[in-house]
């Protein structure tokens, strides 16, 4: 059944979620360092073990929709904030940098995937959340691996760990290397994982030096990581088509696959969309005032989507089973933060 076409089925699952999202949206503008995503799959999790036992059957449709389609429009909504003018412009000298710590996430989650025996789908989203941009790039990445709830929530559960480890420790960290201003731009920008604890970290620096402006040097390379979705995504998605058409052609795996090859199932329309809303921003030089409603509303997408997969996450597995993605995120975030600073110094730059 197409959820779109019966919107009678999703009015109350789309309501729990909202309902869920405004406070977690609220306690993420208190508790920047933590951000309101987490919060709302804290609180989805927690409802959803109140009313273990009871039908919630009538929220099913809802709550899926959200934690599936809503999170797609929250990504599209994420290229109004990217003017790619601005980027190429000053995130040009952090593009080795950002390549190099992006090659090495993705290696080493890899590597761990096939060591430690991790699903292959926990592995894809630890990686590419530590490397490119934390929830964002796990709300973009998840719909086109076809990641389940639970594996969602295991992925930013590990890249929120490390978040506020890095917020908290990286500012101080800088300070014994000896870093520059400039070079703990590129730290923060290129080593943390999220934008909220990017700006965390950033805004830690310049209280503890006064006129350093790092915040806004870090948040552009921030944002020059973060078109790194594009070409993740498609990647991915092609290498999806292809198990699809190999599936299709021998007959096996899930029928919805293995039936009929459909690339409209597969391949994300959704990050077509994503560029085309920073190619408006770019060639229209769409002003703050009118991009910043904008990236606030995908940023609440995101929140009201998390609440949906906290909703629909087992607890009891979710903690049984998250001993490995955790080291697997802690190698990442080490080798990205090696990579960094080592980057860096072969630059010149410390």
């Amino acid at each position: 059944m197409d959820l779109i076409k019966n919107p009678s089925t999703l009015w109350r699952g789309v309501a729990l979620c909202l309902g869920i999202a405004l406070p977690a949206w609220l306690l993420g503008k208190q508790f920047e360092v933590v951000g309101g995503p987490v919060f709302a799959i804290l609180i989805g999790m927690v409802l959803a073990l109140v009313l273990r036992g009871r039908s919630t059957a009538s929220l099913d449709a809802g709550v899926k929709y959200t934690s599936k389609k809503v999170l797609q429009y929250a990504v599209i909504l994420l290229g109004f904030g990217l003017n790619l003018g601005q980027i190429a412009q000053v995130g040009a000298t952090s593009l080795p940098i950002i390549v190099s710590t992006i090659a090495t996430s993705l290696v080493l989650a890899f590597v761990l995937s096939r060591a430690l025996k991790i699903p292959g789908k926990i592995a894809t989203l630890v990686g590419v959340g530590s490397s490119i941009c934390g929830g964002s790039a796990i709300a973009a990445t998840a719909p086109v691996i076809d990641a389940d709830d639970e594996e969602i929530t295991q992925g930013i559960s590990v890249i929120f760990l490390f978040n506020i480890i890095a917020a908290l420790v990286f500012p101080a960290l800088g300070m014994a290397l000896g870093l520059t201003n400039e070079g703990f731009g590129l730290f923060a920008g290129t080593a943390v994982n999220d934008t909220s604890s990017v700006t965390a970290a950033a805004a830690a620096w310049d209280g503890m030096h006064p006129g350093a402006n790092t915040l806004d040097a870090a948040t552009i390379v921030k944002l020059t990581r973060t078109l790194a979705i594009i070409p993740i995504t498609l990647a991915l998605a092609v290498w999806q088509m292809r198990q699809a058409k190999r599936a299709a052609a021998a007959g096996e795996g899930d029928s919805a696959v293995a039936g009929t090859f459909d690339l409209k199932r597969i391949f994300p329309f959704f990050i077509v969309f994503f560029v085309l809303a920073s190619v408006v921003t770019t060639v229209f030089a769409l002003p703050a005032a009118v991009t910043a409603p904008i990236k606030e509303l995908s940023k609440f997408f995101i929140i009201m989507a998390m609440a949906a997969i906290g909703f629909n996450t087992d607890v009891v597995k979710l903690l049984r089973t998250g001993g490995k993605p955790i080291l697997m995120g802690f190698v990442c975030w080490v080798g990205i933060a090696l990579v960094s600073l080592g980057m860096q110094h072969v630059l010149g730059i410390w």
